[in-house]
């Protein structure tokens, strides 16, 4: 190659090449402003920052050994950021018309001809504008991306520009082909999961991540790559052995075919009030209420949830928060079972926090990160038998960002709501997200429309779940 390119971590490789013909690694995003924004702003913003991380400018070329990033000589900004109208069927409203989009959107490959993201600009919309964010996997995770897009709202910072090496010019800030976010975790652990994880493994984990994240160390034939892919397999074997997901409607070979809904946002200081009163965090109250929500619209349908669990994989994040700027996947997965056959909302919320709490004593989010580096190295039919692995033994696919405590501008406006729906592997065929911002939390999926063809009718019972839960705890006697 007679361009400058940049190898592709193992890690990335391996969502690059997990898009399939039911799920596309894809992070799909909605962005609603008020009031409205014009398609030309957004560009020259885009322009303007985003395009500030060489990332967005750059397509990926594979080869036998991997892939690289290679700028993009055709790059062109118009290409990328589309306006579109939104056009609504008879009877539908705006927010109908609005998630049928954004689930036909989560359904279309990106053309790997040029770099992978995509931006809808729908100029008209509820008297403002909304936007539609669509971009691979292999670029970045969700707390990556997060930070990048907050970047692009009005007072967004620049990413930092890095001092170049001695005798190795770097004039752009991006991902770090060095894994300083592993030193942070070793350290100064980030999470107590994550430090658990890594005691488990012991003190060659450091050896083992770093080569696993460095695409530059040839571990091909040598005696690190044994020993490490020994320890792999009897992780995945390990893996192997656990139960697969209880069956339910929502699991089942998907369609390809996505639909898309969210929740109006309720107050955190509620849900804060409700998890000092019970002992129990933030997460626990709102999985809780996502566990009751799923377990009601099982009754609905005429099954009976009754003593049911299922398993969502849940991201834990392995990177400082103040290096979230830096592109790339740097995050593990862990199983969190969720007590969807519990009707009483307090015992599923003191069920969810024990959960949690076993989960703070498992290895499996580095487990993770290693499995999907190791399956980067592999032939793709090898990699998805490995990845088949993680979607059997789940239904869903499930994340909790915090975003900003108060509302932000773009292009002038208010972003008065946001919300994103990560993608799912394999055949899972649900995503569930819980988003805070501006001192509200909403709930949205994201389903297979053959296994769940109506989303919004889980997400209606959502608030109803946390009402009852917040009555309940009202009631309860105070010390």
């Amino acid at each position: 190659m007679t361009e400058a390119t940049e190898r592709m971590s193992r890690v990335d490789h391996a969502w690059l090449r997990m898009d399939n013909e039911v799920n596309l690694m894809m992070i799909v995003g909605v962005w609603l402003l008020t009031p409205r924004v014009a398609h030309a702003d957004v560009v020259a913003r885009i322009e303007d920052k985003l395009l500030k991380y060489p990332r967005f400018t750059q397509k990926v070329v594979q080869d036998a050994m991997g892939a690289h990033w290679v700028q993009d000589a055709a790059f062109d900004v118009q290409r990328h950021v589309v306006a579109e109208k939104l056009h609504r069927k008879r009877g539908q409203t705006q927010r109908q018309a609005l998630q049928a989009r954004a689930g036909e959107l989560a359904t279309t490959a990106l053309a790997f001809a040029h770099p992978l993201w995509q931006f809808h600009v729908i100029e008209d919309y509820e008297g403002g504008s909304a936007l539609i964010a669509r971009i691979h996997h292999c670029i970045g995770d969700g707390i990556s991306l997060i930070s990048v897009m907050m970047s692009i709202t009005d007072g967004g910072n620049d990413p930092p520009v890095r001092k170049p090496r001695a005798g190795k010019p770097r004039a752009a800030p991006e991902e770090d082909s060095e894994p300083d976010w592993l030193t942070g975790a070793i350290v100064k652990p980030l999470t107590e999961l994550a430090s658990k994880a890594i005691g488990m493994y012991g003190s060659g984990v450091a050896k083992s991540m770093a080569a696993l994240a460095n695409p530059q160390t040839s571990l091909l034939g040598s005696m690190d790559m044994a020993k490490l892919g020994y320890r792999v397999i009897g992780d995945v074997a390990a893996l192997a052995l656990m139960a697969d997901d209880s069956p339910t409607r929502l699991k089942g070979k998907p369609s390809g075919k996505k639909v898309v809904a969210w929740s109006e946002p309720m107050p955190l200081d509620d849900v804060k009030a409700v998890g000092k009163g019970l002992g129990c965090s933030i997460n626990d109250v709102l999985l809780g209420c996502v566990a009751g929500a799923i377990g009601q619209y099982l009754r609905d349908q005429g099954d009976d949830p009754s003593g049911a669990e299922i398993r969502a994989m849940v991201p834990v994040n392995l990177r400082p928060l103040e290096q979230a700027w830096k592109l790339g996947n740097r995050f593990g997965l862990a199983p969190l079972t969720l007590p969807i056959g519990i009707d009483n909302p307090i015992a599923r919320t003191f069920a969810v926090r024990a959960r949690m709490q076993e989960l703070k004593d498992s290895y499996q989010p580095l487990l993770a990160f290693a499995v999907l580096s190791v399956a980067g190295l592999m032939i793709k039919p090898v990699q998805d038998v490995i990845l088949g692995l993680f979607a059997k033994k789940a239904t869903a696919v499930m994340t909790n960002v915090p975003g900003p405590a108060v509302p932000l501008k773009f292009c002038g406006a208010t972003l008065k709501q946001t919300m994103f729906w990560v993608p799912a592997s394999g055949d899972i065929g649900m995503g569930v997200s819980i988003l805070s911002y501006g001192g509200g939390v909403q709930f949205g999926l994201i389903t297979d429309e053959k296994l769940c063809p109506h989303p919004q009718d889980i997400i209606d019972h959502f608030e109803p779940e946390f009402e009852k839960l917040l009555l309940l705890t009202a009631m309860l006697p105070w010390a």
